[in-house]
C-alpha cells in the first residue's frame, strides 16, 4: 500500500522562530538545528554552559549575556536554567520516515496525551530504549513545544515524531506494512510480558485519565496490562511507556 496524502504523509514545519531553554536541550539544538542566538544569563558560569558557549563561538552563532530578567522574559518561564536559544522549530515528520529502511520498527502511539511533560518524557525515553518514534495525533493532544524540549533534555533532537490527523487510520496503515499494533490499559486481559515483541510493532497507551478510545482500542491487535502489586490503581502514561518499551528491548535482545 502507498502512503496516501490523507493518510500516513504529514508533515508540519513553519518559518517561525522558537524558543528553547534549558541545559541540555539548548547544547542538543545549537548541534542539531539552525540557531539564530543563545542567550545566557550575565554572571552565570559552569562547565556545562562554557560547553554551549563553545558549541556557538565553533558554529558562528551568536551570544547574547543578559540579565536574569531578560532571560525569564525570552525563556517565558523561569525554568530555564539561566541559558536560551531562539532557533527553526523542530519539524514533524513523514510518518513513513519512522518505518523506512527499518527492518522491525519499534513506534509508540499516543492516543491524547495532553501533558507536555509526559510527552517530554516519553520521547526521552523512546530515545533512550533506541526506539524509532512516536506518533501523536492532531487534536486534543500535547505538540512539540520548548516545554517538551525542556522535558526531554536534549533528547528530542534524537528521535523522529509524527503528527497526524487521524491516529486510527495511521494506525490501520501501519497495520498493512506489516507492523503489530499493542494497546495497553487496566482492564486488557493479557500481561505485557505475554506480546511478542519481537517484530515491528507499534505500542499504544492512552491519555492522562481517560485511557484508550474506543476506535483506537479496535484498531488494536492485542491488548495487555501492567500488573500492579501495591495500593495504586494505574501508572502515570510516561512510566507505562517505559515499562513495556524496555520489555520490548528485553525480548529484541534476547
Amino acid at each position: 500500500m502507498a502512503w496516501g496524502a490523507n493518510s500516513l504523509s504529514h508533515r508540519e514545519s513553519g518559518d517561525r522562530q522558537e524558543v528553547v531553554y534549558g541545559i541540555h536541550a539548548v547544547r542538543e539544538a545549537v548541534r542539531t538545528r539552525p540557531v539564530d542566538f543563545v542567550m545566557i544569563t550575565q554572571g552565570y558560569h559552569n562547565p556545562r554552559v562554557q560547553e554551549i558557549v563553545d558549541a556557538c563561538r565553533n558554529a558562528g552563532i551568536g551570544l547574547r549575556f543578559s540579565p536574569r530578567p531578560a532571560v525569564e522574559r525570552t525563556a517565558g518561564t523561569t525554568q530555564h536554567q539561566n541559558v536560551v536559544a531562539v532557533c527553526t522549530p523542530k519539524a514533524y515528520d513523514d510518518i513513513s520516515d519512522l518505518i523506512a529502511q527499518a527492518e522491525r520498527p519499534l513506534l509508540v502511539a499516543l492516543d491524547g496525551v495532553e501533558d507536555p511533560a509526559n510527552l517530554g518524557a516519553i520521547i526521552r525515553t523512546v530515545v533512550a530504549a533506541g526506539a524509532r518514534g512516536v506518533i501523536i495525533p492532531e487534536r486534543r493532544a500535547a505538540g512539540l513545544s520548548p516545554a517538551v524540549a525542556r522535558v526531554a533534555a536534549g533528547a528530542l533532537e534524537h528521535t523522529k515524531v509524527a503528527r497526524v490527523p487521524n491516529l486510527v487510520r495511521a494506525l490501520m496503515d501501519l497495520k498493512s506494512h506489516n507492523l503489530w499494533v499493542y494497546g495497553f490499559e487496566a482492564e486488557a486481559p493479557k500481561s505485557y510480558t505475554e506480546l511478542d515483541y519481537s517484530q515491528g510493532c507499534v505500542l499504544v497507551l492512552g491519555g492522562e485519565g481517560r485511557g484508550l478510545h474506543r476506535l483506537v482500542r479496535e484498531a488494536c491487535d492485542e491488548r495487555a496490562h501492567i500488573p500492579l502489586r501495591g495500593p495504586v490503581s494505574s501508572l502515570n502514561v510516561s512510566v507505562a511507556a517505559g515499562v513495556v518499551l524496555y520489555e520490548a528491548v528485553r525480548q529484541r535482545a534476547g
